[in-house]
């Protein structure tokens, strides 16, 4: 009989392979109160935009902000990135991604300002400054040397 008890006890796990017990390779993705602090700043901030409308959806983790979502407007990703450091994250991983149609309306727009300051090159860009008055040689002031202090 002792040698059955032997086997049973064999197949127990050991404490170390238990997820969540006393194993310092296992810990809990738990937020701080700062976490808090950053995730309850940001979600106002976002509420308060116009960029509400995407439903873009962040999480927040040891500082660091995790945002993702779609949207259709390009400045969209560089504002949330700048609303979430503004609200305190120590690093954003943004992972917004912007419609094919947005990115094709920003090229555009490029291209046609380059277009426009490209035909503006040798043009004449309006009226030449006035010329700076001349001044008679009497009005020009001489540099004057003093001698130096002696005690």
């Amino acid at each position: 009989m002792l040698f059955l008890f032997a086997l049973v006890g064999m197949n127990q796990p050991s404490p170390a392979a238990v997820p969540g017990a006393a194993n310092p390779q296992v810990s809990p993705q738990t937020k701080t109160a700062e976490d808090v602090r950053i995730e309850k700043t940001l979600r106002t901030k976002l509420a308060k935009s116009k960029m509400s409308a995407d439903h873009f959806t962040f999480s927040v983790l040891k500082g660091v902000v995790t945002i993702e979502g779609n949207t259709g407007v390009m400045q969209h990703k560089g504002a949330m990135t700048r609303m979430a450091k503004t609200s305190g994250a120590a690093s954003v991983h943004n992972n917004i991604r912007i419609s094919d149609a947005a990115k094709a309306k920003a090229a555009a727009t490029l291209a046609g300002h380059r277009a426009t300051v490209n035909a503006g090159v040798g043009a004449n860009p309006g009226p030449a400054p006035p010329p700076a008055p001349v001044l008679p040689a009497s009005a020009t002031p001489r540099a004057s040397v003093l001698p130096p202090d002696r005690k």
